[in-house]
């Protein structure tokens, strides 16, 4: 088990969806990092655009809880099992779909983005 991101690309807010909005039926996960793939929207493409899921990079995320806010967001270091592929996409106020299988289970805003 993996228990930091050594080397973070952003840090985020995350809002995990509820049972009932379709994401994970335990609640959030608890583990010190949580690994699962992701939705980077491609130049263009976007979560907001109707076909989106045809113009985005699916990749392994990392998300590692640093707080968790008072609305039951959490803030988190991100990182990526391959980072060079996930850095071109990523800017504050980018949008990242959390998946398990098909399922978005959360929704991440990036806040800032690190230097390498």
């Amino acid at each position: 088990m993996m228990t930091k991101i050594e080397k973070p690309l952003a840090a985020a807010l995350v809002r995990w969806r509820s049972a009932e909005q379709g994401g994970r039926r335990s609640g959030p996960p608890n583990a010190p990092v949580y690994m699962a793939t992701s939705g980077l929207a491609a130049a263009g493409g976007g979560a907001g655009c109707p076909n989106w899921s045809a113009s985005v990079d699916m990749l392994s995320i990392l998300l590692q809880k640093t707080a968790e806010l008072a609305d039951g967001r959490w803030r988190c270091l991100v990182g990526f099992l391959v980072p060079e592929l996930a850095r071109p996409h990523l800017k504050p106020d980018t949008e990242i779909l959390v998946l398990e299988g098909a399922k978005v289970v959360a929704t991440a805003t990036v806040l800032e983005v690190f230097d390498e």
